[in-house]
């Protein structure tokens, strides 16, 4: 099968790369890598966590080693709760140790937990170093390992220390996806979910039209299939070409602006799934279970301004559902969440901005100075206690 390649090119930074997406591509993680790096890269430091590196670690390290790489590796701790300072502190300290300079390279094998956390660290040492991004999750195909966010959690929110960096090259091999549990799947395809739904009526359909054809509860089974890997690398490769046609346009995320193309739309969803995981201390939700709350929450708000109509809400709510069960809110308490609102990043001059719909494919920025407290409030006990 033919590998798809979609092009990065930023402006803003002078910057660009390709991410590659094809099916059993880790044994070919060394030339790619060479592809991508300076000639003068001579060191690379894996970062992965156990589980992870024990599944594809080998694979990589040795055909990163046959390309002519010095390689060490530094594992981290399995889960959102790790991705923080401490453990962002430990990785630079290794990297020091081990001598890395400004012309070697990090690579995050793993999640998205990995991925920010890796670039992250990349993007601080020595100011910072080239960084490659091998995504293990669908969540990370489409969404972490795209656009150079890299950040890590606090216990004042999710994501508010971080820098952007963007990668030097983001390496997807579909073959992964046949290792991941349940959950991970419905985290990833809810955040695919999101973005056709801030896309455009095509990339909503196509995702739809996937989940309708090959069920999640049966998606290890499928890899056996050959139209399966090529519909699900179309799919990888149309939502990264979205996600990558948006940070093209506004790479950092410019503060002032408001309009539909704002890199802010990526964040539909987000505002609550946030806020649920750090109530919940990143220990109860994976990130794109929160959300597929969020998308749902959000949609339902957009309603209740009348916005959004109500068969488009109903339509978006069936294919949250497709993607899989959601872990229960029913004991979330909903004061705790809406406190945690006022922490969220996408607070512009003391009024958070909350991303809506007017239609499939037509997001809309809309402050909180236009949405009273009782309507948020009602919005929340409707999506998380009914």
């Amino acid at each position: 099968m033919e590998n798809k390649l979609v092009a990065v090119e930023l402006n803003e930074s002078a910057h660009q790369y390709e991410i590659k997406i094809g099916h059993d591509l880790l044994d070919q993680s060394g030339i790619w890598a060479k592809k991508c790096l300076s000639a003068n890269t001579k060191k690379i430091v894996i970062v992965s966590n156990a589980k992870i590196f024990r599944l594809y670690g080998a694979i990589v390290q040795n055909s990163l080693e046959k390309s002519g790489f010095d390689v060490s590796i530094w594992l981290m701790k399995d889960g959102e709760k790790h991705k923080n300072l401490r453990s962002a502190e430990t990785l630079l300290k290794f990297l020091s140790t081990n001598q890395i300079t400004r012309t070697d390279a990090v690579v995050g094998l793993g999640g998205g937990v990995v991925g920010d956390l890796a670039g992250f660290a990349a993007a601080v040492f020595q100011r910072g170093i080239a960084f490659l991004q091998i995504p293990t999750t669908f969540l990370a195909m489409i969404d972490s390992s795209v656009g150079g966010k890299t950040a890590v959690n606090t216990e004042f929110g999710k994501n508010l220390i971080g820098s952007f960096h963007q990668p030097n090259g983001v390496l997807i091999d579909v073959s992964v996806l046949q290792t991941l549990e349940k959950r991970e799947i419905t985290a990833g395809f809810c955040e695919a979910v999101k973005q056709g739904a801030i896309a455009d009526q095509r990339l909503f359909d196509q995702t739809a039209e996937f989940l309708k054809s090959y069920p999640v509860k049966n998606f290890k089974k499928f890899h056996s299939q050959p139209d399966f890997i090529k519909d699900l690398c179309s799919l990888i490769a149309a939502q990264v070409s979205f996600k990558a046609q948006i940070v093209q346009g506004d790479e950092k995320e410019n503060s002032a602006r408001s309009d539909g193309k704002s890199r802010k739309i990526l964040n539909f969803g987000h505002t609550l799934a946030h806020a649920l995981e750090k109530v919940t201390e990143y220990k109860y939700f994976k990130h794109g279970e929160a959300v597929g709350y969020g998308i749902i929450f959000a949609a339902e708000l957009s309603k209740r301004l009348d916005i959004f109509d109500n068969n488009e809400l109903n339509l978006l709510c069936d294919v949250v559902h497709r993607a899989g069960e959601l872990p229960s809110t029913k004991s979330i308490n909903l004061e705790q969440v809406f406190a945690a609102f006022k922490h969220d990043k996408k607070t512009v001059g003391q009024s958070l901005q909350w991303i809506l719909l007017e239609s499939i494919g037509k997001p809309k920025i809309v402050t909180d100075r236009d949405i009273s407290n009782s309507t948020v409030q009602q919005t929340l006990e409707k999506v998380l206690h009914s």
